[in-house]
């Protein structure tokens, strides 16, 4: 059976992700805070919890030893933790700390966490890697501009790891989620339903985590395993573009 790790899988999208690749996969699910909710995934899915701040080197190193010594390989990693300002605020207001953290959580951290599971992948030339971006990558949000440049960064992450893994049978991915229905949206959730009612969206409904689950699925099975570098967006038709 294949195992993967999947970082920020107590709740929302990741716990989504956790929650269907442990039908057919051992499943590694990260949580920085809420054991709690990791403990409920745990007692329902059957995997492997681990505390783990993705910003922190040590964290990161612990994960991967911790997989090496539970299951002695790694053959998909999600990359999906990540957190939003804890106040959104004007870029002409916004503080450095906001940024030094969010960088940190949402850029830093599974870039580097790639390297070394990369770096694990490469000893036996096979491997699968999932970064969950945003549409925050390119569109603009003024109120929280260190989350927009994170996501940004992390995109790029994605195409160097793609570009650079691609002759080592490695197969990496950017999914871009939309306006998906988690704990992060929640306070502006009823700002994002009117919009969605006024066109926002083409499919007209809000993104749900098991949409985003579903294409991390795809790349599980190595449905797309020629399509190395690709993005895909998983975001109601948010992209497209009409006169």
């Amino acid at each position: 059976m294949p195992t993967a790790i999947v970082t920020g899988a107590s709740r929302g999208i990741g716990r989504a992700i956790a929650q269907d690749l442990a039908r057919d996969h051992r499943v590694i699910a990260t949580y920085r805070e809420r054991a709690d909710a990791a403990e409920s995934l745990q007692k329902q899915t059957g995997c492997s919890i681990f505390q783990c701040d993705i910003s922190s080197r040590g964290h990161r190193h612990a994960l991967i030893a911790f997989a090496r010594e539970r299951f002695g390989q790694l053959d998909l990693l999600v990359n999906n933790a990540g957190m939003a300002p804890r106040e959104r605020s004007d870029i002409l207001q916004a503080t450095e700390e906001s940024f030094d953290e969010v960088l940190a959580v949402n850029a830093k951290g599974p870039h580097f966490l790639t390297q070394l599971a990369a770096q694990w992948m490469m000893e036996h030339g096979s491997g699968r890697i999932v970064f969950i971006t945003s549409i925050s990558a390119y569109a603009l949000s003024v109120n929280r501009a260190e989350y927009c440049m994170s996501k940004a960064a992390l995109s790029m992450s994605a195409g160097l790891y793609a570009q650079r893994l691609a002759g080592s049978g490695i197969g990496v991915f950017e999914i871009r989620p939309g306006v998906i229905r988690t704990d992060m949206i929640a306070g502006v959730e009823q700002i994002y339903e009117e919009r969605i009612a006024s066109g926002l969206l083409p499919q007209g409904r809000m993104g749900e985590p098991e949409d985003v689950a579903r294409a991390v699925r795809a790349i599980a099975t190595g449905a797309l395993d020629y399509s190395t570098g690709q993005v895909i967006d998983v975001d109601g038709g948010f992209r497209l573009r009409s006169l």
